[in-house]
């Protein structure tokens, strides 16, 4: 099925059903968007130019009733559904019943979507097709058969559900007895979520990277890669913090991790948008999964390729042909994208219901913001807590996190609690800033305390001039040492983060090398640190 697409139904909300619309819009298509009861005065139901209230606002009877979806669309003149992502995005059985009624499905076909959403069988199938995968079991197996074979495998190692995803229903085992004793409790869990049992083992990574490749498929055969993003950034499996390309991987490894996410779309035949995700443990990698949909974190794709993803699903789901080769494809500058929830981050990102009463956020070259809500809008705890996406980018890697520190203090949400100190403190993480993150990184690092030292941290001096324009705001003092009678000229720089860094600097004017200057967000403090750790310890010759 494909030709020319004049209306779609838009199944989703938020931020997701915005940005589709912004595509048909640009287009020229028209949109219907759908709406539960909760959900007809939220940003996108008031912005939409035909809206459709489906339901109740629990989701089995509005978002997830494929029957009044089915409806909406035929009764308001559709000819095509969008599914963005969540909800009802990968269901085949969806996908098959948007066919049935004459519509255009825009995403890959049900078979690849039923497939790839079966982990056994996707690991099966992209082993076929030289795609490394974890070692694993088959997802056939009861529990007297998975112990067995656990001691083939070695522990530690990971119970998943067979139809499972986004993180969900994953347990960590190291011994026999964790396994024999959480059998019962996964299965449950399971069936209660995916309405399938089936569980299977895979060996445990520890500590590793997740990576993930943009794919992008045609009717025509054609299969392309937008390359990769780095989301190891994660909290029980959920992605806080994704970016394009994915840094530190060498060459070879990005260039192998690209050939196995497109031998992994061609083992389905793959048409649409589709992302293949791996875990990456030094100079190796496996295979994850496949999601067949656009992904949450898309943005950071469009920022560095300058492809619309979104309108790019719509003329493939007409029958067109992928507009560029491989080699067209090009990349340029880095992207990191923060998702922002209405979380509490110091009670564990508790979701949190509520009114947005103040919200500020920046205009700037390089910055883009998703969002889902506005200013008097209401949060309820009825779905995905995800305010905003704010995505930034800038010629590097180490330019985007400087503009990040920057940017997040200059947003301002008022009303409810949001992760933006969450986000704040990871741009203080070593490991972070220097790429080297893993999967467990939030699990073992972070906790409430890590927000109020934070906090503290950030108390400003009323001495503290902010900068403007490309301009360094500096103050220089004179200090004769004590210890070795020098006279010293000390230059303390007003950071654009709202810190001070204190440094000696020569009669000739040049700045000492790092490891001899000091930062603190207090005046006194940096300059006394200066003089204690350096200027009373180390000879002028060094």
């Amino acid at each position: 099925m494909g030709g020319r697409i004049k209306k779609i139904l838009i199944a989703n909300r938020g931020e997701i059903a915005r940005r589709i619309k912004r595509a048909c819009d640009k287009l020229g298509i028209k949109a219907v968007n759908v709406a539960s009861e909760a959900d007809k005065e939220q940003l996108f139901a008031r912005e939409a130019d035909e809206l459709v209230v489906i339901g109740p606002a629990a989701p089995a009877q509005s978002y997830l009733s494929i029957d009044r979806l089915i409806k909406a669309a035929l009764d308001s003149g559709c000819d095509a559904v969008h599914p963005g992502y969540g909800f009802l995005a990968e269901n085949a059985e969806f996908a098959r019943a948007v066919n049935k009624a004459g519509l255009i499905f825009i995403g890959p076909d049900p078979e690849a979507i039923e497939l790839m959403g079966s982990k056994t069988r996707a690991r099966e199938c992209v082993s076929k097709n030289n795609v490394p995968c974890v070692p694993g079991s088959p997802g056939s197996l009861k529990d007297s058969e998975l112990m067995t074979y656990a001691k083939k495998l070695g522990f530690p190692l990971i119970v998943k559900a067979v139809a499972g995803g986004g993180g969900r229903g994953m347990r960590i085992v190291r011994t026999e007895k964790e396994l024999q004793d959480i059998l019962p409790h996964a299965r449950a869990e399971a069936e209660k979520n995916f309405s399938n049992p089936m569980l299977y083992l895979e060996r445990y990574i520890e500590r590793p990277r997740h990576v993930e490749v943009q794919v992008f498929g045609d009717s025509h055969g054609n299969i392309v890669h937008m390359g990769t993003r780095d989301c190891s950034i994660q909290r029980r499996h959920q992605k806080l913090v994704e970016e394009a390309p994915a840094p530190a991987l060498s060459k070879s490894l990005r260039d192998r991790i690209h050939t196995a996410a497109c031998n992994a779309a061609k083992s389905v035949n793959y048409k649409g948008a589709g992302t293949v995700e791996f875990l990456v443990d030094r100079e190796e990698f496996y295979f994850l999964e496949m999601n067949t949909r656009i992904q949450v974190e898309h943005p950071v794709t469009e920022e560095i390729t300058g492809i619309d993803l979104v309108a790019l699903q719509i003329e493939v789901a007409e029958g067109k042909e992928l507009p560029f080769t491989q080699q067209e494809i090009t990349f340029d500058g880095h992207a990191i994208e923060f998702r922002i929830y209405a979380e509490d981050p110091e009670q564990n990102f508790m979701p949190v219901q509520g009114k947005i009463r103040t919200i500020i956020l920046p205009e700037s070259e390089g910055l883009r913001v998703d969002s889902a809500y506005a200013l008097g809008d209401k949060i309820s705890l009825y779905y995905d807590a995800l305010l905003a996406k704010i995505i930034i980018k800038a010629k590097s890697r180490s330019e985007v996190l400087e503009r990040s520190r920057v940017l997040l203090r200059e947003i301002k949400i008022d009303g409810i609690s949001t992760t933006l100190d969450f986000h704040r403190w990871l741009l203080n993480n070593p490991a972070f800033l220097a790429a080297t993150a893993d999967v467990g990184l939030v699990s073992r690092l972070f906790s409430s305390d890590s927000i109020r030292e934070l906090k503290a941290s950030e108390i400003r001096d009323p001495r503290y001039q902010v900068p403007v324009g490309g301009a360094e705001v500096k103050n220089l003092y004179n200090y004769q040492s004590k210890k070795f009678n020098t006279t010293y000229t000390i230059e303390v720089i007003h950071r654009r983060d709202g810190y001070f860094m204190a440094a000696p600097v020569s009669a000739d004017g040049k700045r000492a090398p790092n490891k001899n200057c000091r930062m603190s967000n207090g005046l006194d403090t940096v300059v006394k640190a200066l003089i204690s750790d350096v200027l009373e310890k180390v000879p002028p010759s060094e």
